[in-house]
């Protein structure tokens, strides 16, 4: 299982995901893998590095850290830590990748993942791309990608979707992701990562690159080694294995109770306390209870769920939009 944590509060979510794993997980007989960026190559000029407290909990759940030394990423998109830890991962093993951002609720290591059919969170929405008026279509978009890796996109599609809705087409949340090689899976998601980022083409030169470029390349890599769209036997992802909690504001207004609790138990751990000493949204949702006081009840009643955008600006206008 690999992550990624560094500082300025990744760290932090680390080491939170490192004790549920321990807590929620006793039956996994994996290695937790922590990649962390150092100050240098393309984070040259910066401190990434987690702070002492967040490395010492990692190392007591059990947690093995390792150097990562970004070349083609960086600082000028961070995300892309993601795409190049999969290089610190030994060849051959099959492999799972978390965001520092998830909570493991129950038995991971007991998930029928099969590593040979690649596949990653169907936890989206439709955020990529943004077609323009009377020039190119989702499919016109997409498919210049997998023209241009050499890949059959008609066997991507899901052919129960409309055509030209965003859902017909293969698209990822990188929240999660495994596979059976890091190291083939790794060298894909990062030449053609850098290649879109440096010629994006002709089809892509209306569209945001940043934050997306891992979830454009990502079911580009998923389908050229044989995977797709997560079937049931994972319908744990994201639900009662792991939840991907993003922040404490979003967490306490669209989150599981499971969730919650767990956060909350976590918080008061020894080995995680000194870690939110001077954090606000823990001090004021956790510490003073404004995530169930305040925060549950604005949106218990809600249904539909909200959007995200939604959600956001409501806790805004609360004064409780705390991150």
């Amino acid at each position: 299982m690999l992550i990624v944590a560094q500082g300025g509060g990744i760290d932090r979510e680390a080491a939170i995901l490192a004790a549920s794993l321990r807590r929620n997980a006793p039956g996994f007989r994996g290695r937790l893998i922590v990649a962390e960026p150092q100050p240098e190559g393309a984070w040259a000029g910066t401190d990434p590095r987690m702070s002492g407290a967040a490395r010492a909990a990692l190392t007591q759940f059990g947690a093995e850290i390792r150097p990562l030394v970004a070349q083609d990423f960086g600082e000028s998109y961070p995300h892309g830590n993601k795409i190049e830890a999969l290089g610190l991962l030994d060849p051959g093993r099959p492999f799972l990748f978390l965001d520092s951002d998830t909570l493991v609720l129950g038995e991971i290591g007991a998930v029928p993942f099969d590593f040979a059919r690649p596949a990653a969170s169907m936890r989206r929405t439709n955020t990529w791309p943004e077609p323009p008026a009377y020039r190119e279509t989702y499919d016109s978009i997409w498919r210049s990608l997998y023209d241009r890796f050499g890949l059959d996109m008609d066997g991507s599609l899901d052919l129960t979707q409309p055509e030209e809705h965003w859902e017909r087409f293969l698209y990822f949340n990188a929240g999660w992701f495994f596979g059976v090689d890091p190291a083939e899976f790794g060298r894909r998601l990062r030449d053609w990562a850098v290649a879109v980022r440096d010629e994006p083409g002709e089809a892509l030169a209306c569209q945001s690159l940043d934050p997306w470029l891992d979830q454009i390349v990502l079911p580009l890599v998923v389908h050229s080694l044989g995977g797709g769209r997560p079937g049931p036997e994972l319908d744990g992802m994201d639900g009662d294995v792991t939840c991907h909690w993003r922040n404490l504001p979003l967490l306490y207004a669209r989150g599981p109770q499971r969730a919650i609790d767990e956060v909350e138990a976590i918080a008061a751990l020894p080995e995680i306390a000194p870690l939110l000493d001077g954090w606000e949204p823990a001090q004021r949702l956790i510490g003073d209870g404004l995530g169930r006081r305040r925060i549950q009840p604005m949106f218990a009643h809600d249904d539909p769920a909200p959007t995200e955008q939604s959600l956001r600006h409501r806790l805004r206008q609360a004064e409780l939009w705390l991150v």
